[in-house]
């Protein structure tokens, strides 16, 4: 409503100032010209801080958003190596760090082939019948997690701390359990932050504003997050344009 007012004003105040212009008779005239001109600027700058202020406000967004959701897809890569390993998600960083830098892979083949079905064999008089297959191989015997998911690279180490937080220790939001589907329970996890913590030396409207957003070119709802603990999932709520090189 107050941007509307502000785009509207400079309009009603030029429409005062024609009115006075070409049906008032008055000595004081100029001065009330002088009056509505001076609100006509005071209300045009208004509008364009107003609308500067928003473009700001985006830029810095989007930007902070890409960096955090770089950390978020890191721990969500962390999280499904912990669960191929371990059979489940890890709710505890040290623990999660820890992972990284002990644990390893088993890593294989899976190729098809076919061998002799004696059963058939027999049941057709002897004529060689034969059935489908599937090998595991082993390639190597481990490989450690922290090379396949981080080469040389150390940031697993600081992928809990939440960038351009108020304060540099400050974590995102870890969850992991179980959740049952059909009597079977199967592993899910939750990491996010609160968008008022990536954006907290921002307009508070300007926030709360981004907190409602409900848009598919958007990041919907009031936190960045990656997984959910109420769903079996394990993507991101932002939409792809956020993170196009993964």
């Amino acid at each position: 409503m107050m941007k509307v007012l502000l785009f509207l004003s400079p309009f009603i105040a030029i429409g005062i100032v024609y009115y006075i212009k070409t049906k008032m008779q008055d000595k004081h005239r100029p001065y009330i010209l002088g009056s509505l001109w001076v609100l006509i600027l005071i209300f045009a700058s208004l509008l364009f801080t107003s609308i500067y202020d928003e473009i700001k406000f985006d830029d810095v967004k989007n930007s902070r958003y890409q960096v955090v959701i770089k950390k978020l897809i890191d721990i969500r890569d962390t999280q499904l190596a912990h669960r191929t390993v371990k059979g489940e998600f890890q709710n505890n960083w040290d623990s999660l760090v820890k992972f990284v830098e002990v644990d390893s892979f088993t890593i294989t083949q899976r190729r098809d082939s076919s061998v002799l079905d004696n059963e058939m064999t027999k049941r057709y008089g002897g004529v060689k019948t034969y059935k489908d297959i599937v090998i595991i191989d082993t390639i190597y015997p481990k490989i450690s997690v922290k090379d396949s998911l981080f080469g040389l690279d150390r940031r697993y180490k600081s992928m809990m701390y939440v960038p351009f937080s108020k304060n540099d220790e400050t974590k995102f939001e870890l969850k992991a359990g179980f959740l049952d589907q059909n009597g079977i329970n199967i592993p899910v996890f939750e990491a996010l932050v609160k968008k008022r913590v990536i954006l907290f030396d921002q307009s508070l409207n300007l926030i709360l504003k981004e907190n409602q957003v409900q848009s598919v070119d958007g990041v919907n709802g009031p936190s960045l997050k990656i997984g959910s603990m109420n769903e079996v999932n394990t993507n991101g709520n932002w939409p792809k344009n956020y993170s196009k090189d993964k």
